[in-house]
């Protein structure tokens, strides 16, 4: 298994730095234009929060992405903090297949 480096940016920081700053939209206006809570968006932009693939729909259509881009994102962010977080999967044995000759 490969193991990546850094840790991955969180898709939420990727929404506040690459499109709400630059482009001068609030929290506010974000969230009523893709059709969800105010709190639901905080929470995403401040990393507590995590990108679903209804989000990422609603994200790709707001922004002409794609759902897969921030799925990445969020999967690549996940994976990235279980590895780090808990060593109980490294427990794990690996299973071994043997083929049976006929």
């Amino acid at each position: 298994m490969r193991k990546m480096k850094r840790q991955p940016t969180h898709p939420g920081k990727i929404i506040k730095e690459d499109y709400l700053e630059p482009l001068s939209i609030t929290i506010k206006d974000m969230s009523e234009s893709l059709g969800i809570s105010r709190k639901t968006l905080s929470k995403i932009i401040n990393e507590r929060g995590s990108i679903t693939p209804d989000m990422a729909l609603r994200l790709s259509r707001a922004f002409d992405t794609t759902p897969i881009f921030w799925l990445n994102l969020q999967k690549n962010y996940d994976l990235w903090q279980a590895e780090h977080i808990s060593e109980e999967w490294q427990m794990v044995k690996p299973i071994s297949f043997t083929r049976i000759a006929s």
